[in-house]
């Protein structure tokens, strides 16, 4: 799969365009909640070419609901759209969900940018400090894209302090402390009071 399938937000707005369309077309509705390099882009926060487009969960009235297995009618939309537009059929996945299992930084939902794609999408992009959050933890594991996304969200040490606060709650491990800490010392932060 190319790094550039998703080059810009208008890209990123054509691919959920068509998307809306589809769903539209069988009379389906949903409401999906994104992160990731897709929603940088939507929310003109990094200008940087993506893969697909990461969901986190799924919209309901009263909660959020897991997105592990998307449902079968937004899977058969995602592929007609990958097929029409000529992008691999998984620009469209859940790699992030799991992330719902652990809990998202708190006050998620009141911060998510809210966007409708027609009356049969609509799509809450994740926010610039929540996605600090998600770009720390990311960061920690594997830095490549995630740090360089960090870096240019440009966090403060007050949110880099809150991210790694939320990161300890989704790993406790002495390593990823550990990877932490230096992670946090890259950009100036010395001591978050994390413990161990």
């Amino acid at each position: 799969m190319s790094d550039d399938q998703i080059s810009d937000s208008e890209a990123a707005d054509r691919l959920l365009l068509a998307l809306a369309d589809q769903l539209d077309a069988v009379g389906q509705r949903f409401d999906l909640v994104v992160v990731g390099g897709a929603a940088l882009l939507a929310l003109d926060l990094v200008r940087r070419p993506t893969r697909d487009v990461d969901v986190v969960a799924l919209g309901e009235a009263k909660a959020l609901r897991s997105a592990v297995e998307l449902p079968e009618a937004l899977l058969v939309a995602r592929d007609r759209v990958a097929g029409d537009l000529g992008v691999t059929k998984d620009w469209l996945n859940s790699g992030p969900a799991r992330l719902l299992d652990l809990g998202l930084p708190e006050g998620f939902e009141e911060r998510w940018v809210t966007r409708r794609y027609g009356p049969a999408l609509t799509v809450r992009w994740a926010s610039r400090l929540d996605q600090v959050h998600f770009k720390l933890y990311a960061a920690v594991d594997q830095a490549g894209k995630h740090l360089r996304d960090l870096e240019a969200l440009a966090p403060t040490a007050e949110e880099l302090v809150a991210a790694a606060r939320w990161a300890r709650t989704h790993d406790p491990s002495e390593g990823f402390l550990e990877a932490l800490v230096q992670a946090l010392a890259y950009f100036g932060v010395e001591d978050a009071g994390l413990g161990a």
